[in-house]
């Protein structure tokens, strides 16, 4: 049986008739930052808006619930609206909020924790932490630029970028304020290079990483490169110093063609802790190396390990967090779900001369019970999980019983539902605060303590 249309004129259906633009007053923002109104008596999304203003803006998508849009004027605008520095910024999707103030986006970062914890934890930190912030431009070391050859239908251009907003197009630029300037300076040079490429109608994407020593350059190709785009490539990396790695596949594929001798490894120093940790460029690390650094220091100083004590670190990566932490506990065991990042974690344990840290391999959406690593029990607990938080993993910490837990997250969402299972286990939130790893975007960092009552 068809549906009945829902506005009938005569027999025939008709649209409802409703405009493409119009004006509203900014009430708050969103969890991803936009702004929210009420426009006819149904709420809609803003971008590049701001609480308080008054905002003239364009629909870009009418949704059953509710309507989005985006700034095209600003009427009456907040005191912290500031100029952004990128060209891009209203249509690339990696940058959000650039039109607010730096110090005024990490107290908005706050309220959002603090809401997210209220509203799906029902709990609120004891004490809130003073917020870690860094430099606002130039922060980002790690980042995937897209490459796409439009068919002559569309064009027939190339694009060399990011993601366009709500969108899996990409936005073509050349330049961006944001990446470090070991790659920034380059990637007028990186487009040229892949404009003159014979197979660039094959290339999907580079990937970059940027270390404390070097730089590294990552192309993702779909067919063998041709003698010509290798020569060019390889001249490139010549005249930059920068390492150059091809991947025509999966992660076994990686290969670096320059330089060819020397560890084929980028590095950062934690100085606080007198560490040096290798990885590779397709390795999960921190992109904003000078938050990380501060990162680490609060959570060991949070985390409080005594010369007497055990301490699991779950999702530990490539030891982050477990490294520094062997340089004050008796022994630290770290897990993470990834094979490679466990073998680069104890690689870089054995680099440091660490013989007090462990490494194990576990799939930590799984029951820790009979797991050899958690025998001995922990007297405290650093976790450091994806976005999807880690539930099964928070409800077997109860077995072990650990005085303190401390939680770093890169969703306030997953940390609130983890929190209230962490409460309901006999522990208080004691402190929480953020961080802002990255600025100019919606992604909210932060770190929070559980102590046992």
């Amino acid at each position: 049986m068809s549906k009945k249309p829902r506005f009938i004129t005569g027999r025939k259906p008709v649209k409802k008739n409703l405009p493409s633009r119009a004006e509203a007053t900014i009430e708050k923002f969103s969890h991803d930052m936009r702004g929210i109104a009420r426009v006819g008596g149904k709420t809609v999304f803003i971008d590049s808006a701001l609480p308080g203003e008054q905002v003239k803006f364009r629909y870009t998508a009418r949704r059953g619930r509710f309507d989005e849009g985006i700034v095209e004027d600003v009427i009456s605008a907040s005191a912290d609206r500031c100029a952004p520095q990128c060209a891009y910024v209203d249509s690339c999707g990696g940058c959000s909020v650039q039109h607010l103030e730096p110090s005024a986006q990490i107290i908005e970062k706050q309220k959002i924790l603090l809401d997210q914890l209220s509203r799906f934890g029902g709990i609120e930190p004891e004490e809130i932490l003073p917020p870690l912030t860094a430099d606002a431009y130039g922060y980002r070391r790690k980042a995937r630029i897209g490459i796409r050859k439009l068919k002559k239908s569309q064009g027939g251009e190339l694009l060399f970028g990011f993601r366009k907003k709500h969108s899996n197009d990409l936005v073509d630029i050349d330049e961006c304020p944001v990446l470090h300037t070991k790659i920034a300076e380059h990637l007028g040079s990186l487009k040229k290079l892949v404009g003159e490429s014979e197979g660039r109608a094959n290339f999907s994407h580079l990937e970059v990483a940027v270390g404390d020593d070097v730089t590294a350059l990552v192309l993702r190709h779909l067919k063998p490169l041709s003698d010509k785009d290798l020569a060019l490539w390889l001249t490139f990396a010549k005249s930059t110093g920068i390492h150059l790695y091809i991947q025509g596949g999966g992660d076994a594929s990686l290969e670096r063609i320059w330089p060819t001798e020397g560890a084929a490894y980028l590095s950062y120093q934690l100085p606080e802790f007198d560490l040096t940790l290798r990885f590779k460029p397709q390795d999960f690390v921190q992109v904003n190396f000078a938050i990380n650094r501060q990162m680490v220091s609060r959570a060991v100083e949070l985390l409080d390990p005594q010369p007497s004590e055990r301490v699991l670190d779950l999702f530990c990566g490539l030891g982050n967090f477990t490294l520094p932490l062997a340089r004050r506990a008796a022994e630290v065991i770290g897990v993470e779900g990834v094979g490679a990042l466990t073998q680069r974690g104890g690689d870089n344990a054995a680099l440091n001369q660490l013989q007090n840290v462990h490494f194990y391999s576990a799939d930590l959406n799984e029951k820790m019970a009979g797991a050899p690593w958690a025998e001995a029990g922990f007297d405290k607990i650093l976790l450091d999980p994806p976005r999807d938080g880690a539930l099964e993993a928070v409800r077997g910490l109860a077995r072990f019983s650990a005085s303190r837990i401390v939680y770093v997250s890169c969703n306030p969402a997953t940390l609130a539902r983890d929190a209230g299972e962490l409460v309901k286990l006999g522990y208080r939130l004691s402190k929480a605060g953020v961080m802002d790893m990255f600025p100019h975007t919606d992604h909210v960092e932060s770190m929070a303590v559980f102590d046992r009552i």
